[in-house]
């Protein structure tokens, strides 16, 4: 039997299909069914934070629209006009239960610029001081790049690092992760618990999106492996299912649940691994490589061969081994031309080369995260 007696504090991610549908727009009833749920976890003393898609499907039904829009003005336009709808039906909602909510909406830059990043955490705990419930969705209206396949699952990760969450939660609308699909597959099997994320299972993910939402099973799985690099599990639910969230977090065995073992980042790392886009790349030499794999070294100007992109000291960039894979990421203490410059030389000739020297390093351990 499973136990959750310890979490304190879940991300419930609720995707489109759950709450929302073509033709119909929001479902109400379902949404004071999950509401009434998250007020018993939260008498429970556990603190929630809501990831809602769903502005879009309700934008469309405003709007007239009888397919999803596919121009990224309309697409905007959607959001813009259900998102206002989504949460006017949250407020409604959860104030029957007299637990008061806040719209967060984030873009990507919020959670890569380390300053803004560190204020959206500090919103999120004076909510939870003043025990309200943060309902969060992407700023689809002046974000171009999130709208995008599988983007609110990849958000509720993000959020799970930013406010220490113990515990993802991810509301679908299918009984858990199966060997196949089991719309198309009779014979597929419920995994009950996943350790470890198998070619198989990346390959069975493939493909499995729906027109009401933006991603899928591919997508879920990619956001409980990175949840997992900060030590936190994944609950995969069936969201249609009345009284799962009550029943998964009283121990029963329903769903996936996601138990992926591996090395733990602390939040900065896991900030650096998965928020922030890389500006660039620099290819290493064998040396180099096993530098950062099997000693977690520091990343010397010597074992650099060669730098794409254009970043500045400071940006994000990629590390890539003698074969092109991606083994490293982390933060420049110089810019990509004096990179250039300086690939290959001794740390005793970047002063010469350059005229200064900041670091004697390229990228800092403390700044350096092995990829997996």
């Amino acid at each position: 039997m499973r136990s959750f007696k310890n979490c304190k504090r879940v991300v419930i991610k609720i995707g489109s299909r759950i709450i929302a549908s073509r033709g119909i727009g929001l479902n109400k009833s379902r949404i004071e069914r999950i509401a009434e749920e998250i007020a018993l976890l939260k008498e429970r003393g556990i603190e929630c934070v809501i990831v809602s898609s769903g502005a879009i499907l309700a934008g469309m039904e405003k709007l007239g629209l009888k397919e999803r829009p596919r121009s990224m003005p309309l697409k905007q336009a959607a959001a813009a006009a259900g998102q206002s709808q989504l949460m006017w039906l949250y407020e409604k909602t959860f104030k029957k239960h007299r637990i008061p909510v806040a719209q967060i909406l984030l873009t990507g830059d919020d959670l890569a610029d380390r300053k803004r990043f560190l204020n959206s955490r500090n919103t999120f705990f004076t909510l939870f001081d003043h025990h309200v419930i943060p309902i969060v969705n992407e700023n689809d209206t002046v974000s171009f790049d999130e709208i995008k396949f599988g983007d609110n699952d990849h958000l509720s990760a993000l959020v799970t690092n930013l406010i220490d969450a113990q515990l993802l939660i991810i509301l679908t609308d299918v009984d858990g992760l199966f060997t196949a699909d089991p719309r198309i597959d009779p014979q597929a099997e419920l995994l009950s618990e996943v350790n470890e994320i198998s070619n198989e299972i990346e390959k069975n993910s493939l493909g499995s999106g729906t027109r009401e939402g933006t991603g899928g099973m591919r997508t879920k799985i990619q956001a409980a492996k990175k949840v997992a690099a900060y030590g936190v599990q994944t609950l995969l639910l069936n969201g249609t299912v009345p009284g799962i969230l009550t029943q998964a977090l009283g121990g029963k065995d329903i769903g996936t649940l996601f138990n992926l073992k591996g090395e733990k980042l602390n939040s900065r790392k896991h900030w650096i691994a998965f928020s922030i886009k890389s500006k660039g790349e620099i290819l290493l030499d064998e040396g180099a490589s096993a530098a950062l794999l099997d000693r977690g070294r520091i990343l010397l100007p010597s074992g650099i061969t060669a730098v794409h992109g254009s970043f500045m000291a400071g940006d994000a960039v990629t590390c890539l081994d003698v074969e092109g894979k991606e083994i490293a990421k982390g933060l420049v203490n110089y810019p990509a031309n004096e990179i250039d410059q300086i690939k290959g030389i001794k740390t005793k000739m970047i002063e010469e080369v350059l005229g200064y020297k900041f670091a004697d390093e390229v990228i800092h351990r403390n700044n350096l995260v092995i990829l997996d």
